[in-house]
């Protein structure tokens, strides 16, 4: 079985501006040319469908999908059927995009109604910080279906949280719990994290040192035990070679007393 990791070209996207919110009639057989775009854009679809070309390469804009329009991008597009695209253009940091993306939708009308309700946001002049949380629930509605969804080490890294105070957290555990081969779990981490299974559960286990260490008066042998490690010695080696300190001196450095 072939497994696929899906990560969201929105994923770690900074907003910087929002423009007023605009709906785009568009008639069938309309023609339109865009050069070197202003800003970025978000295109959905009420009703019709739209052909954009760009670079040789088309893209469709329907109900099913949300469009991207890259900021500098030059294209043209053709109506093909009659219908009513609502648009967002935006300014942002951290976005990857050169060419038109398009993104399937698994819920189409919930994306319409969060713009719907952006829209009436700018008409009522309300505040950046609802405008702003609206836009990026928009975002977050659309990126839904193109995120790790499809990870298929999911159930094992929730698992691995859950179970962190436990130190049979091996290969053959987390490889059961999934069942699948150990030599078959050891590649999906590799594929998916690019590191060993062993190394994963380390990297939490060291996480969750780290927050206890700033945040309860716990004893670094409780908090050994609380992070799944095997003695005290073997937590002070392992947290040094990882963060270059003792966790009593990360504690010292990093434990919040007061508020």
């Amino acid at each position: 079985m072939a497994w696929v990791i899906k990560m969201s070209i929105l994923d770690n996207i900074i907003i910087t501006s929002i423009e007023t919110p605009i709906v785009v009639h568009s008639e069938k057989g309309r023609k339109f040319q865009m050069k070197d775009r202003s800003c970025y854009g978000l295109s959905l679809c009420a009703s019709g469908q739209i052909t954009y070309t760009m670079n040789e390469k088309r893209y469709v804009s329907n109900q099913t999908n949300a469009v991207l329009l890259p900021q500098g991008g030059t294209y043209s597009l053709y109506g093909d059927k009659e219908g009513i695209f609502p648009v967002v253009n935006f300014g942002c940091e951290n976005l990857n995009c050169s060419e038109i993306v398009v993104l399937p939708l698994e819920n189409p009308q919930a994306c319409i109604k969060i713009f719907e309700s952006l829209k009436d946001l700018f008409l009522q002049n309300a505040n950046n910080l609802k405008i702003y949380r609206t836009f990026y629930e928009l975002l977050d509605k659309v990126s839904s279906a193109n995120s790790q969804k499809q990870n298929p080490l999911d159930p094992v890294t929730q698992y691995i949280v859950e179970n962190i105070q436990s130190p049979e957290l091996s290969n053959t555990c987390l490889a059961r719990q999934l069942g699948i081969s150990e030599v078959y779990l050891r590649k999906l981490f590799s594929v998916h994290y690019n590191i060993t299974p062993k190394q994963y559960v380390l990297d939490i286990r060291i996480r969750k040192a780290k927050q206890m260490l700033c945040d309860t008066p716990f004893t670094v042998s409780a908090i050994a035990e609380a992070c799944g490690f095997a003695s005290v010695y073997h937590f002070c080696r392992a947290f040094k070679q990882r963060t270059g300190t003792t966790p009593t001196q990360y504690a010292n450095e990093n434990r919040i007393f007061r508020i």
